[in-house]
């Protein structure tokens, strides 16, 4: 029986509210079967701050349409990725600006960015704000992004004896950030130059803080049990735990799920258009024309119920 090939990527996303009363999350995933190149962006808006479900929109909405974009770059300028996603935070964080200018209310609102573009197996990316990225490899997960909260610097001080480990572990102030997308000067970002070289069997979860109500043991877990199986179940088993722990104050949840299945070479590489080539006049090349009445006629047929009268194009023309 044939067996269609495995794509290059497996890749889920999901979505949860929690106990929140607004879903402050948004991400967009966009892996085309037929290429080797695709981006994932995801934002996590300011909980408690005016319109965090509007910041986290602007900025998926900015990022993905900047990278779709330069999509057809990826590929033969994959140099300039980091550039292309520095310049496509940098955008969203003037569209934050200018929404915050034209609507006084939404004052203080913000959002976080982690967004990946991966080429065959390179995998480019960058984050503001805490929303982490991992990496699952040989059974083991880590986190490959720095996190932009306060989160870090106390569990510094809970290694050093500083603090109680219970206090540090339920402190009200970890997630509070050191940087974000605001519409102002951003503290922090992160964007290596260098890509991070996958292999096969590796799963990159890029997700909002959310997803962290588990424990990392516990996702590394599931990932171990689920590795197998496609990207879909895994993103099902990891909002089935999440909902498990029925925590009143689970923070919304959303991530994506990336898996790379295989690393043979590209087979359809995308090519850009270069400036200066010459338009498409062939006979098969789509083009919009101005609607000559002449070329139409009534058909002898009788008109319908509603009144309008059928017509037959008799003659084309550019």
């Amino acid at each position: 029986m044939w067996k269609s090939p495995e794509p290059r990527f497996d890749v889920a996303s999901a979505i949860c509210q929690g106990g929140r009363d607004y879903q402050e999350d948004a991400i967009v995933t966009d892996f085309p079967a037929g290429t080797d190149v695709g981006v994932a962006v995801l934002a996590d808006g300011m909980g408690g701050h005016a319109a965090g479900d509007v910041a986290s929109k602007i900025v998926v909405t900015e990022v993905f349409s900047e990278l779709k974009f330069e999509s057809a770059n990826f590929q033969e300028l994959e140099a300039n990725i980091p550039n292309y996603l520095t310049m496509a935070a940098a955008n969203a964080n003037a569209s934050v600006r200018d929404y915050v200018s034209e609507h006084p209310k939404a004052v203080g609102m913000g959002s976080t960015l982690v967004a990946v573009v991966v080429v065959e197996n390179r995998l480019y990316w960058m984050s503001i704000g805490d929303s982490p990225l991992y990496l699952f490899r040989n059974g083991k997960l880590r986190q490959l992004n720095e996190d932009h909260s306060l989160a870090p610097r106390i569990d510094a001080m809970v290694a050093a004896g500083l603090m109680d480990p219970e206090v540090g572990r339920n402190h009200p102030d970890r997630n509070c950030l050191t940087s974000a997308i605001m519409g102002d000067r951003v503290e922090r970002s992160q964007c290596p130059r260098e890509p991070f070289v996958l292999e096969v069997g590796d799963i990159v979860i890029l997700s909002s803080d959310g997803l962290q109500y588990l424990e990392e043991q516990r996702i590394e877990k599931i990932l171990n049990k689920y590795r197998r199986r496609k990207s879909a179940e895994i993103a099902e088993r990891l909002l089935d735990a999440i909902i498990d722990l029925a925590d009143p104050d689970q923070d919304n949840v959303s991530f994506a799920v990336i898996k790379l299945n295989h690393n043979k070479p590209a087979e359809r590489k995308m090519r850009r258009r270069p400036e200066d080539a010459a338009g498409d006049d062939s006979a098969h090349a789509t083009r919009v024309v101005p609607v000559d009445k002449a070329a139409f006629t009534p058909t002898e047929a009788k008109s319908g119920g509603d009144g309008q009268q059928p017509f037959r194009l008799i003659a084309g023309g550019k």
